[in-house]
């Protein structure tokens, strides 16, 4: 990859590390937004982001979800 490259952000989440993800808050399974790069905590109501391929399981980090 060269300097006037593109970064590819388009980057994919490795599903068996997924099954291991658990939101950090309430311990249950997360949804996978591939289009936002989140991680869902539907009981929790927070999506992690993800930044180049890595989950940033920080709750500081989080988005809050809307009702």
């Amino acid at each position: 990859m060269t300097e006037d490259s593109p970064r590819n952000t388009d980057r994919r989440i490795d599903r068996k590390m997924l099954e291991l993800l658990v939101c950090p808050v309430t311990k249950t399974t997360l949804e996978y937004d591939a289009a936002r790069q989140e991680l869902i905590s539907r009981v929790a109501k927070l999506a992690y982001p993800i930044r180049d391929g890595i989950p940033i399981m920080l709750v500081d980090e989080a988005r809050k979800l809307e009702d």
